[in-house]
């Protein structure tokens, strides 16, 4: 058993070496590499694995989190990195608080996006909706990608 539990340490840690990961990304993981034995399930191998680390402070769900808002902050708006924090399987709450922090750049990150993308102001309407369509696609409010158009628009 203790190799087992070794063995799924060390693939978590050279997860964890090349970024920050979630502990529901690394039990999905680490899954097909755990075997039952008549002591513990595997799923109980894993959670001993991933407690281990946890305790040593080299997994953390904050740090995966706030991994992901500096990673993706600057391109994207405040639902695609909603998408994001969800699909690692992180504490609705601490998804939450996450948002919450995005959403007070969230202005000055879309127009940052707009800018490197498009850099002047649309000509057309057919040229606005293209404009439009790329922030949203980035993940960015209605009311946001507005008011990026607008302000260009007026300056």
């Amino acid at each position: 058993m203790a190799f087992g539990v070794l063995s799924l340490k060390g693939r978590a840690l050279r997860h964890l070496a090349q970024r920050e990961h979630s502990r529901a990304e690394l039990e999905r993981k680490l899954a097909p590499h755990a075997e039952d034995t008549p002591e513990t399930s595997a799923a109980q191998q894993i959670a001993a694995a991933l407690d281990d680390l946890a305790a040593k402070g080299l997994l953390s769900e904050a740090r995966a989190a706030q991994s992901v808002l500096l990673g993706r902050g600057q391109r994207y708006g405040s639902r695609r990195l909603k998408q994001s924090l969800q699909a690692k399987g992180l504490d609705p709450e601490l998804v939450a608080a996450t948002l919450q922090q995005a959403r007070s750049t969230e202005l000055e990150r879309a127009r940052e996006a707009w800018r490197r993308r498009f850099g002047s102001a649309p000509a057309d309407a057919t040229e606005r909706a293209r404009q439009m369509r790329f922030l949203l696609g980035r993940g960015f409010e209605g009311d946001v990608i507005r008011r990026v158009l607008q302000a260009d628009e007026d300056g």
